[in-house]
């Protein structure tokens, strides 16, 4: 990156532009709560995959799921076969 295109002083490392492009890719921090990092932990432990693996797909579905509310859908999830159909409501 050349000094014209990096960030204004003004502009949080938070706000920086998204990577573009296949198979770009952006580093980032994260601060987890202890309820996120046990979520993760687990995720990694049901799924096999690596940390940044969760993470990638944990956001396309918050993506996915906002969208679909944001167009006026609603989500719903049946916990097993035969229970009820629950509305998914996000705060």
């Amino acid at each position: 990156m050349n000094r014209s295109e990096a960030p204004s002083p003004e502009q949080s490392r938070d706000q920086s532009a998204p990577a573009e492009g296949p198979g770009t890719r952006e580093r980032v921090t994260v601060n987890l709560t202890a309820k996120g990092a046990a979520a993760l932990s687990e995720l990694m432990r049901l799924t096999g995959d690596t940390k940044t693996d969760v993470i990638n797909r944990a956001l396309g579905v918050y993506a996915y799921l906002e969208t679909v509310e944001q167009e006026g859908g609603k989500v719903y999830v049946r916990e097993q076969d035969g229970a009820d159909l629950e509305r998914v409501r996000f705060l």
